[in-house]
């Protein structure tokens, strides 16, 4: 098998790093960075974000597993004093794969007949340049409403637990095949009304968003936000991709929520 190693960078991930990559080289495995079988993410959920980008392009080909060494991460099954189980498994147990959902999400511009696509394992958020954020949301089709406020968010449901819940957003098992629109401080008064609750969208379902005014936006990737000039549209859907998670153990979503939020 061949696997890679992410780093968070600090000195405590990066030495977990070192004991990882000789543990599995001992056990006759193949270091190989462009095409891994597996990848062992160490650090946290950012750390696991950045493995997934770098490769997005082998989704079918490369399954993922995490070791956190910070707070406890969705996407992080291990602690550092469980490196040593984690390598026997790895080397001598097949794995389970766990797939989740993504969100795709194309920008398509206006006078042009080019679009950008994007994946995102987390979400996606869509904020003006300057003033307010003017927006006309579409969902299958249909106008919707015509949202002004802050912006708007697009989650998974494994990304339910990041930003949109800082939102107020509804938290989504990953089973659930479906994306989720989220408001941020949207405008509601006797001229403006928005539906003021976030919105769960499924699969074959796609959303909308088409600019009002201002063309120009900033618009995130998970951890990457990039300026988009002469947006004519974001659409938004489930994606046909998914992410592959390799289980040796069983880590429940509820559990990982009540790990997060609620133990103490």
């Amino acid at each position: 098998m061949k696997f890679a190693v992410t780093s968070k960078g600090d000195s405590k991930s990066d030495n977990l790093v070192q004991l990882l990559k000789q543990y599995l080289l001992d056990f006759e495995m193949e270091y190989e960075e462009e095409e891994p079988d597996i990848v062992i993410s160490v650090g946290g959920d950012g750390t696991l974000l950045y493995a997934f980008h770098r490769y997005s392009s082998r989704l079918d080909k490369t399954a993922f597993v995490g070791v956190h060494t910070g707070h406890l991460g969705f996407y992080a099954d291990w602690t550092p004093d469980e490196i040593e189980k984690l390598v026997i498994a790895i080397a001598k147990t097949p794995y389970s794969v766990v797939e989740y959902p993504l969100l795709e999400v194309t920008v398509q511009y206006q006078d042009e007949e080019k679009e950008t696509r994007y994946l995102a394992l987390n979400e996606s958020t869509v904020k003006s340049i300057d003033g307010t954020f003017v927006m006309d949301v579409e969902i299958r089709g249909e106008h919707f409403e015509r949202f002004r406020g802050d912006g708007l968010c697009v989650s998974t449901p494994s990304g339910s637990t990041a930003y949109n819940k800082a939102l107020g957003g509804a938290l989504l098992h990953p089973s659930i095949k479906a994306i989720q629109l989220a408001e941020m401080a949207s405008i509601n008064n006797r001229v403006f009304r928005t539906v003021g609750s976030p919105l769960i969208i499924p699969e074959h379902h796609t959303c909308v968003l088409r600019p009002v005014n201002e063309p120009d936006f900033r618009i995130s990737i998970d951890h990457l936000t990039l300026l988009h000039k002469k947006v004519k549209s974001i659409h938004y859907r489930v994606a046909e991709e998914k992410i592959r998670f390799a289980r040796y153990r069983s880590f429940p979503f509820w559990k990982r929520v009540h790990d997060s939020f609620i133990s103490e």
